[in-house]
């Protein structure tokens, strides 16, 4: 006894699935393919997750032993970010970091001047502060 909700199959809907309809065929070599890529790329992510893991280790290694280097977050334009990367592709540099370590470095010696007139004026300043703290230091006795 079947009801409303119950359907009567008589086994045409499985004959139905065995014939393939034109254009059916490109499709199944497509999903196939597609299929084969997804399992291609699925196989290659232990692979790719053990190199981040040997990247992230050798990172980790050279700020441990980098004894007399300072670590420094810096933003750069578009443009440096480009030229620091074309240093590195040249071979110039192993790392971006290094390369801009190298240039802040020559940038510092070429502005010698600079740096000796702003050394002078920080020496003024403490004079200034210490005459300063002296005054206060006077009334507060």
């Amino acid at each position: 006894m079947s009801t409303s909700f119950q359907s009567q199959t008589d086994g045409s809907e499985k004959k139905d699935e065995l014939v393939m309809h034109e254009g059916e065929s490109e499709q199944a070599d497509e999903r196939a393919s597609v299929g084969a890529s997804v399992r291609d790329m699925a196989a290659r992510i232990p692979e790719q997750l053990s190199a981040i893991g040997r990247d992230i280790s050798r990172t980790i290694e050279r700020a441990i032993s980098a004894k007399d280097d300072y670590m420094l977050a810096v933003k750069v334009s578009h443009d440096a970010q480009i030229k620091l990367g074309q240093l590195v592709q040249a071979g110039v540099f192993g790392t971006r970091a290094e390369a801009a370590a190298f240039l802040i470095d020559e940038g510092i010696k070429t502005q010698g001047p600079l740096f000796e007139n702003v050394e002078q004026k920080l020496g003024e300043i403490e004079r200034l502060r210490a005459e300063l703290r002296g005054m206060v230091g006077e009334k507060k006795e």
